[in-house]
């Protein structure tokens, strides 16, 4: 049974840090590509970042550029997501999900259930 279970979320006062893991389980995720996504109450699911563990390589989504930093152990099968100077509108739910790429086209095969992380002004 595949399986992505987060942890680590909380409440936090803003320009404080928190950090998120994401424990995958019940198959080889050497070939996926790791991914953090967010959702805030009556928004759409937003992209976080993402790293490949073939190569470790990453990218983010600007809104979180230089204040995230998304890390994997690939021994333990986690993938962690370090949260910096946490902003009010970092509030969300976050989840990881496992994605492949084939051309252009991801498809996020298996998603966690989230975390919530609050951010106080």
């Amino acid at each position: 049974q595949v399986q992505l279970v987060e942890s680590g979320g909380g409440l936090v006062q803003a320009g404080g840090s928190l950090r998120l893991s994401c424990v995958a389980s019940g198959r080889d995720f050497s070939r996926y590509a790791m991914n953090w996504f967010r959702q805030a109450p009556g928004k759409e699911r937003e992209f976080v970042a993402r790293i490949w563990y073939s190569d470790g390589s990453t990218v983010y989504a600007n809104s979180v550029k230089g204040r995230f930093t998304i890390s994997r152990h690939s021994a333990s099968n986690t993938v962690y997501l370090q949260m910096n100077w946490l902003k009010p509108e970092d509030t969300a739910v976050y989840s990881c999900a496992a994605s492949t790429t084939v051309g252009v086209v991801t498809t996020f095969d298996y998603w966690g259930q989230g975390t919530q992380v609050t951010v106080s002004s």
